[in-house]
This record gives C-alpha cells, structure tokens and sequence, in this order.
C-alpha cells in the first residue's frame, strides 16, 4: 500500500492545509478550448490558526481554490473564506473554537467550507451541519459578505441545495443537531425566500443531502443519527441502528407535509439524481450498507475511514411507488465511489449518465480516478489518474449549445503526491480523453466540493 495515500492525520499528507493565498498564471499541457469561458472552483477546509485540541478534517476554516479559464489562459487563485468566526479568530489571534471530536463548549463554527452553488448569479459558500451562506466574487473568489436573500432567509442553508434548471428555483434545507425540529425544508426564487416549512424526524439525523424532480423533493433520513445522550453531555457520538429502515420522503416543492417511504437500513451521504417515472419516483445515489465500522482496520484495509465512519458506497437505485408505497432498489455497480456528479442542466429530469470519482484504497478518503456511468444500461468507463496521484469531485461544464447529455468537459484537480503539485484537468466527458493540464505551482489540498462558476 502506497504510503503517501495513508496520512495519519487530516493536517498531513493529501489533507495538509496552505497558509498563504494567491494569484499565479498557469502553464497549460495541451489546448484549452476556447468555448469553455468561466472559474473552476472547489471548496475545503483549511484552518488558518492552529486548532485547540484535535482536529477533524469537517473542523478547517472554509478556503475555495479556483482556476479561472478565458481565451485559452488560465489563472490559479485562492482565498479564505471571510465567515464571522474566523473573522473572530483573526481579532484573537488564536481559534476560538473546538472542533467536532472534542467536548462541546460553544456553538459550532460556521466555517462555509463544504459546498459551493451558483444561483441567481451569485456563488454560494455553503457549511455541513447548516449555517449562513456567504457570498464569493467571480473570479477574485473575494467573500463579498453573508447571504440573507434580501432579509428572507430566517435559517440556515446545508451543503447540497438544488437549483431547478428549468425553473431558476433553489431548493434547500436545514440541518441543526442539536434542537428541533432538527430540519427544516425551503424554496427561494427571483432572490427571495418564499417558502419554510418544519420537517418533523424521529431524532437528530445525521443529513446532508436531498434530490429534486420536476414537482417533488426528496428528503433523506438514514438511521445514522447523534446520540442524544452524549450531545446531553457535551460529547458527539454518532450511532447507526441496522433494525431501523431507512426513510426516503416526498414533498412537493412547495407543499408542507412528506410522505415517508421504508428502504433497507443504509447511510448515503451523496445524491446523483432524481425523477418522476409514471408512478415511481427514481432516486439515484451513493449507497453504504453500513457506514460503522465493526472490526479494526487492519481487518479491510480497502476501506477508508473518517475517524469514526467506514466509507464504502457503491452507485444505487431507489425507485418509490407513489401509488402502492412500496420500494424497489437494487446496486448499479459494485465498484466504490462517491462525491457523483452530472450534467445539472437535466437534473430532476431523466438523466443518463455521471461522473463519480473512484475510492482508492486508503486509509482515508482519496480519489484515484473517474468512473464515467451510463444509467441507460451501458458498461462503465473509467479513467485513471495516473500512479501516485489523487483527484476531487469532477464539475461537468457543457459544451456551448450541445444537445447531447455529456458533450461538454469535465474540470477536476488533480495532485501528484510525489511532486506536491496540482493541475486542473480538462476531460472530454463523452469518451473520457484528458485535452489540456493546467498546472498550477502549488498543491490544492484534497477538499470537498466543487462547482463551475460562468464569467460576469
């Protein structure tokens, strides 16, 4: 086993935060074509002060990393995330706060360092357990400040929110572990919030993501919640319970009651897609059987781990009778992956293919290739990052006018663990072909999500 992919820590190795930010022009291996016009960009967590007690990869202060592309150049930057607690940490000169795997004293950190989304032409910075977004500049990637949607906004908004192609609406919810209702579900248009609604759950759901059709959302509670018990306490302790169904619900856009539908006992932290089939919602995502571990590593060492999660998903299908109730599913593949992504021009419609990063064998979470999947029935296609290098999430840009569903370029960091340097690879989606490597003169430490941002 290779031991650059086995950090022992997540400020070694792959996960080892930067300390500086900055502007490079970028070699480019290749051609970039001229039609792909816009910014990169992927979030991660990237603590500036040094942390309190011991640290957990979720715990860093949000930094996006972006390459923006124009005319066939590139230019690398990255920056901070401006959240009000790191703003606090920075009049300090110290962290202020204890990350998830020490006693709770304190609320939570909103750091913004998990997800982006691009909506009502504005880049969103969005945080895992539910907080304020905030607002990036394209493409200085600049924090222009918190986003309250013009005084609408009376929660908080957890990585994941869904943009409607078709209908410009951002769907989204809320997540807070520590009091009820522990979420909550909304709907924002024309840069308003114009619709909340309290979802009851049985207890504090460890969530973090939804899907959307053309008239529903469908909501995600797993039996992997927060012991209560401990978070009594001041501890965190997350349990799963294999004799409790998972519950997958239905909401109509903007309706206020959902309908729960019973699935195998499972965890998935990550949707690819969602539609109405007749009668049948189809819900396709990244499926762990059981995310806790139940024997030592060294026992499956093929199996990453995040401290105290087993992470081995597989691509699934859910599809909900909206007629009898009942659930169908089954595994589309039996390769792990996770972090999928599509073609979001078709999403809540009937999509065909996605793009999700391979699982290397490691001690954590690493990706070391792409797997391109055809949901229509045709064989995968993956593709290899090459020895001794790791990729992220991979954003699919469409081609300008395309009327195929992946005629467009996938953009992805990719790092060489040997050279400690990162490129940004451009791919032909359809026939997996890298066409340019924009190599930039530093490493991007292995993050979260990613997004593509137009130009202004």
């Amino acid at each position: 086993m290779n031991a650059l992919l086995n950090a022992t820590s997540f400020l070694d190795g792959p996960y080892a935060p930067v300390d500086d930010e900055r502007v490079d022009a970028c070699d480019v291996v290749g051609e970039i074509p001229r039609e792909l016009a816009g910014v990169f960009v992927q979030n991660s967590a990237n603590p500036k002060h040094a942390p309190r007690g011991a640290y957990h990869w979720f715990d860093g202060d949000g930094m996006v990393h972006g390459v923006e592309l124009r005319e066939g150049r590139a230019t690398y930057r990255n920056r901070w995330i401006r959240t009000k607690g790191l703003a606090r940490d920075d009049e300090a000169g110290r962290a202020l706060t204890d990350g998830i795997l020490m006693p709770i004293t304190g609320p939570d950190k909103d750091t913004a360092n998990t997800d982006l989304v691009f909506h009502d032409g504005k880049l969103m910075a969005l945080w895992w357990l539910g907080g304020q977004p905030y607002t990036l500049d394209v493409p200085s990637l600049e924090t222009r400040g918190p986003e309250d949607f013009g005084g609408t906004l009376s929660c908080g908004i957890a990585a994941h929110p869904k943009v409607d192609p078709v209908t410009d609406e951002l769907i989204f919810f809320d997540y807070d572990p520590y009091k009820r209702p522990h979420m909550r579900y909304g709907v924002a248009a024309q840069g308003k919030v114009d619709h909340i609604v309290d979802v009851e759950l049985p207890g504090p759901s460890l969530l973090h993501d939804i899907a959307i059709t053309e008239h529903f959302t469908v909501l995600l509670d797993f039996p992997m919640r927060w012991d209560v018990d401990k978070l009594a306490r001041g501890r965190r302790r997350v349990t799963f319970d294999d004799d409790e169904p998972a519950r997958i619900g239905l909401i109509e856009r903007r309706g206020s009651q959902v309908r729960w539908f019973e699935a195998k006992p499972c965890y998935s932290y990550h949707t690819v897609n969602a539609w109405e089939e007749g009668d049948e919602v189809v819900l396709i995502g990244c499926r762990i059987d059981n995310p806790m571990p139940r024997v030592p590593h060294e026992a499956e060492p093929e199996v990453p781990r995040l401290t105290f999660l087993r992470l081995h998903p597989f691509l699934y299908e859910w599809r909900l009778n909206r007629v009898t109730g009942q659930v169908k599913e089954r595994a589309l593949d039996d390769v792990p992956t996770e972090f999928p992504r599509m073609n979001d021009a078709v999403l809540g419609r009937k999509s065909r293919y996605a793009w999700h990063p391979r699982i290397a064998r490691a001690k954590s979470l690493l990706f070391d290739g792409l797997i391109k999947y055809d949901l229509d029935g045709g064989a995968p296609k993956a593709l290899d990052h090459g020895p001794d290098h790791i990729g992220g999430e991979a954003v699919f840009v469409p081609r300008p006018g395309a009327t195929d569903e992946d005629d467009g370029w996938l953009t992805v960091f990719v790092t060489d663990l040997r050279e400690n340097r990162t490129e940004l690879r451009v791919i032909q989606a359809a026939d997996m072909e890298v066409v340019a490597r924009v190599q930039m003169a530093r490493r991007v430490p292995f993050g979260f999500h990613a997004h593509w941002a137009p130009l202004s």
